[in-house]
């Protein structure tokens, strides 16, 4: 059996509003660009030498009904006025050659900023400790390059893709951010 490991990932986001649930979320897959593909969810790892690209670059690579792997975000609301919010995190060390993280977030009530860097910090909350590293956001933390320093060695980039949307009564709104895996 043959392995499959990711080379190239791209972020996406959408939402969708519809009376039905389902259609909502159908729509939201739409407007990320990924409805036409049968999705796969993965757990949360980012591989070693993989290349982040642009999303356009990245769906002219897929094809209707292919399998496709990704690590998603979903959140749907059918409140008026709520705020629903879906995010995924990216933790990506300097050396190509780690691996790094991918987390999933989704809330209520924060914005795309709040849940953006919730989701960045938990992507590199989830590398740290798996590398056996202490997290401590305000000690690792170079706000002058915008990196987190796990040590003098192991330099990490963060970054995120977020979507939110406000609820419409009588309405389903679903929020989706995904990061889409390719061969």
């Amino acid at each position: 059996m043959s392995m499959i490991i990711p080379a190239k990932v791209f972020l996406t986001r959408g939402h969708g509003q519809h009376k039905e649930k389902l259609a909502s979320l159908e729509l939201a897959l739409r407007e990320a660009g990924i409805a036409p593909f049968n999705l796969v969810k993965v757990s949360s790892i980012f591989p070693p030498s993989c290349l982040l690209i642009p999303r356009e670059e990245g769906l002219k690579q897929l094809n209707p009904g292919q399998i496709t792997y990704l690590v998603m975000s979903e959140n749907a609301t059918d409140e008026g006025h709520r705020l629903v919010t879906a995010s995924v995190g990216l933790a990506q060390p300097s050396d190509p050659k780690q691996y790094g993280y991918l987390s999933e977030h989704h809330s209520f009530g924060q914005d795309e900023k709040e849940a953006g860097q919730y989701a960045e910090d938990l992507a590199a909350y989830m590398l740290a400790t798996t590398m056996g590293k202490d997290f401590d956001l305000e000690q690792i933390w170079n706000d002058e390059k915008s990196v987190y320093e796990f040590s003098d060695d192991i330099i990490v980039k963060t970054q995120n893709i977020t979507q939110t949307s406000h609820g419409k009564k009588g309405f389903w709104t679903t929020v989706i951010a995904a990061a889409v895996m390719l061969p």
